[in-house]
């Protein structure tokens, strides 16, 4: 019977986070619009004189506009002030991969030593209820936890000691899927802030094709800011999304295989300290104390 039918917490955004984004956005974004509405009262009011003809005009060093792909300054530079919102984002994803790699390492949810131990004495019998607290306490990790959410049940019937597992164990999976929302939140934020990104880019670059004074549509070079800036956001958006998406799945899959081998080990100490169990060493007691004595008489 599976002990831990745990229920999935839901994917509250803790209020900081939220905060946080919130004030970067805001910051982010402001600018990026105020520099979309200045691009067409910044744009050349000056006619472009024509060439002589049949003078081939040589392309100038300013003309040959491309999009940076190597340099994180002149990237961020380049793309504006929502990149930043997304290099954040990106710093949050790097700061709690390394949080949860730490803290779902098997060795510490389960660690083995204890668990062997504990389990030794508890068959053997040389553990009471409260020696059995103590040491579930003294470890502090997720599996002693549950184990001592079963051990509160010491002698009750299989099913209310089951039922103390459970309780145990939503806890301890509450705490061993903390932070995995943040995950979820750069995968489904990330992208957003590139097509808005994208979008300001794009703003910008039909603004300049619509100002009359300017000659846009015959030259590559005043179009490609706004085009750089779209798709350095939509790259940026995708690069923080991709690998956020890949590590809360693998993350999830990681906590659901813990919970699995916690509910496995539990349930031995169901089997041991249920009231059913313990009367039936009970009786098995001295029967096998007789069987030795007859024996040897």
């Amino acid at each position: 019977m599976n002990t831990m039918n745990l229920k999935k917490p839901s994917f509250r955004v803790p209020a900081m986070l939220l905060a946080l984004l919130a004030c970067v956005y805001g910051v982010a974004v402001a600018p990026a619009m105020q520099a979309v509405g200045d691009t067409a009262a910044a744009a050349p009011t000056a006619v472009t004189p024509i060439a002589e003809p049949n003078v081939p005009s040589a392309p100038t060093t300013e003309a040959r506009a491309f999009i940076p792909t190597t340099d994180l300054r002149h990237i961020i530079h380049d793309a504006g002030p929502l990149m930043y919102a997304i290099v954040l984002c990106s710093f949050l994803l790097v700061a709690f991969f390394l949080e949860r790699c730490v803290s779902l390492r098997r060795g510490r949810v389960i660690p083995k030593p204890f668990v062997k131990r504990f389990l030794s004495q508890l068959r053997d019998g040389k553990l009471d209820r409260e020696q059995a607290l103590e040491l579930c306490k003294e470890n502090g990790s997720p599996v002693a936890n549950v184990f001592a959410g079963a051990v509160r049940k010491w002698g009750r019937p299989g099913v209310e000691v089951e039922q103390g597992v459970i309780d145990a164990g939503e806890r301890a999976t509450n705490g061993l899927r903390r932070y995995l929302r943040v995950f979820y939140g750069v995968a489904t934020v990330g992208p957003l802030l590139g097509l808005m990104g994208t979008v300001l880019g794009m703003i910008q670059t039909f603004n300049v094709i619509a100002d009359p004074a300017s000659d846009a549509l015959g030259r590559a070079a005043p179009l490609a800011g706004g085009i750089a800036k779209a798709l350095l956001n939509t790259a940026g958006g995708l690069a923080i999304a991709i690998p956020a998406s890949i590590l809360y799945v693998f993350f999830v899959s990681r906590v659901d295989r813990l919970v699995i081998e916690i509910d496995k080990l539990a349930q031995e100490v169901v089997n041991v300290i249920s009231a059913e169990d313990l009367q039936e060493r009970k009786v098995a007691g001295p029967k096998s104390r007789r069987t030795n004595t007859a024996a040897v008489a």
